[in-house]
């Protein structure tokens, strides 16, 4: 097989890890990002890396850093949107340009990091071109893998160090709504882990695998969690989903706004692993406690 790798997105939070699983196992790694200062800062000069600028919306920079490479792992994806960054473009018919593009050029191995929240029927705009995206690389590359996780955790995360940074702020944390919906967190480590093992076993490609760690939890008891571990006395505030709809319209033009729609909408639905799918168990990943990791890099 071409061990060269192509990680499009492999600088952000689940790209870097993921890139980081792949030099440790010896392959070549061409990283493609929008931003080759900042991610060259983040890597250094790692023997086996190359950095190049690759935006997934840009088809003839995509074309060039999948020349010659015999694996792809997608990991752009988006939070919110903003200018000319939208679900759409970046997490629909990105992906799908990339998958044709890679099948095209002979690529063996595609890779998609989607979300345990995918649903090409979802209300939520970011569910649905996860979703969308999914049904068109099976269509374009069936023997492509894809891996869903629930909220991924770790150094630099978007949700446990954003929450302990407002808690630096504001001596309350906020709970949107009931605070019921359901996730379960996997470590980073852990996913970088699947990659690895789901590309060691053939009998992987064209599965879908549910990526979870080993407990369930409310987002109010992961607010609860964060609150005990902190160094500050802080109080849960509750946010009634009137007043977060306010605050996501108010702050929509905001470059990183606190809240958006399109979260709220997201946050109507649980993201667990469902009994019945392939997960962590079936690539004999064993899964981290949050508990043992969160702790010694929040507070």
């Amino acid at each position: 097989m071409n061990q060269t790798a192509l990680v499009l997105g492999g600088s952000g939070f689940v790209g870097r890890h993921m890139t980081e699983a792949l030099l440790a196992k010896g392959w070549q790694v061409r990283v493609g990002v929008r931003n080759v200062a900042k991610a060259r800062a983040q890597f250094y000069d790692k023997a086996g890396l190359e950095v190049i600028a690759a935006p997934i919306q840009d088809q003839s920079a995509v074309e060039a850093a999948v020349h010659g490479v015999g694996l792809v792992v997608n990991c752009v994806g988006i939070l919110s949107e903003f200018g000319a960054q939208s679900f759409d473009v970046v997490q629909c018919h990105g992906a799908i340009s990339l998958v044709k593009t890679a099948a095209m050029s002979g690529v063996e191995t595609f890779v998609q990091i989607s979300s345990l929240a995918s649903d090409p029927m979802s209300e939520s705009h970011y569910a649905r071109t996860k979703g969308e995206a999914e049904v068109g690389i099976l269509a374009a590359f069936p023997t492509a893998l894809i891996l869903r996780p629930s909220l991924v955790f770790g150094p630099g995360d978007g949700f446990f160090q954003r929450f302990a940074h407002m808690s630096r702020l504001s001596p309350f944390l906020p709970v949107i709504g009931d605070g019921q919906t359901k996730f379960q967190p996997i470590y980073v480590q852990d996913l970088a882990k699947a990659l690895i093992a789901a590309l060691e076993k053939p009998e992987t490609r064209g599965k879908i695998y549910e990526l979870g760690g080993p407990s369930i939890y409310t987002f109010r008891a992961l607010i609860d969690y964060i609150i005990k571990i902190i160094p500050r006395r802080r109080f849960v505030m509750s946010l009634p989903i009137p007043l977060a709809k306010l605050m996501a319209i108010s702050t929509a033009w905001m470059p990183g706004a606190p809240i958006t729609k399109d979260q709220l909408r997201l946050l109507k639905f649980d993201t667990i692993v469902d009994e019945y799918a392939l997960s962590l168990r079936d690539l004999g990943v064993e899964a981290t406690p949050l508990e043992t990791i969160v702790p010694s890099y929040i507070g």
